[in-house]
């Protein structure tokens, strides 16, 4: 087994520079570290931000390679950039807010080989303000028959805890432009072209929640394109009529509850 990995990781003005800095050390505290850890800076960032990736890079020059956008493109074009410079086929994603387990890589890599994968996630807990904070955990369909299973009804990985092989993704055009979706559009595309997927069940990041982020995923603007999305997989072949129709209105019926109700939703029927 090969023990080399990248990390893909895309930051933008918005994030807080103490969660950037908590995320990144997560990384280089690893039982397995990287010696490729790239970071695409989408568009200007701000004076705080700026001053945790100079001390990161002094601390890590060898290994941080540090990828510039002019402007802000999005996440999935942010991340195809930075995987041009990626110097390994394996590819650890990992987002600027949330806090990777210190066996997280260890224990992905190996699962990845063993199973002959080409995407690999893993279970998440979400918290609130510290890690003592778990709201709850988010499991996903472990082997690869249950994932093919479930990606016909929704989304089959968490994003932020994936591993893949830089290979699978750009063999079907790596990211491709579905707002807000763009992750999903990914694993449904591979899936369909025949790639293998594997969860493991063990929680090993620690994914930043809160009620913002339940606000995010409602109103008429995420319904309308998440209805699209929906239309999309029904088109390409991945979800029949029944998952359609349930995914579809049952996707339309939570964007328009009330925010505190879309939470307690999210917390009771798709979380595990």
């Amino acid at each position: 087994m090969e023990e080399q990995y990248s990390v893909l990781m895309s930051v933008y003005h918005k994030e807080k520079a103490e969660n950037l800095k908590m995320s990144m050390d997560s990384i280089w505290n690893q039982t397995l570290p990287t010696d490729n850890f790239v970071l695409v800076c989408d568009g200007v960032l701000s004076e705080d931000l700026d001053k945790v990736i100079q001390i990161q890079q002094e601390t890590h020059k060898d290994n941080l390679f540090v990828v510039r956008l002019e402007k802000g493109v999005g996440l999935g074009k942010a991340l195809n950039h930075g995987m041009q410079y990626c110097k390994h086929d394996v590819v650890a994603r990992m987002d600027s807010d949330d806090i990777s387990k210190q066996n997280r890589m260890e224990k992905q890599l190996q699962v990845l080989y063993n199973e002959r994968a080409d995407i690999v996630g893993t279970a998440v807990e979400e918290f609130d303000g510290g890690t003592e904070n778990v709201l709850t955990v988010r499991k996903m369909p472990q082997t690869h028959q249950e994932i093919m299973n479930f990606v016909g009804k929704r989304n089959p990985f968490n994003h932020p805890s994936i591993m893949y092989r830089k290979s699978a993704v750009m063999g079907v055009g790596g990211y491709l432009d579905f707002p807000l979706f763009e992750d999903y559009y990914l694993w449904a595309r591979m899936l369909k072209a025949g790639y293998r997927g594997y969860n493991i069940p063990e929680s090993l990041l620690y994914m930043r929640a809160g009620a913002d982020m339940y606000q995010r995923r409602g109103g008429w603007k995420y319904a309308i394109l998440a209805f699209r999305f929906r239309t999309k997989l029904k088109q390409m072949g991945v979800s029949g009529w029944k998952d359609y129709l349930i995914s579809a209105f049952g996707q339309l019926f939570v964007c328009l509850i009330p925010n505190k109700m879309r939470e307690k939703f999210y917390q009771t029927f798709l979380r595990r």
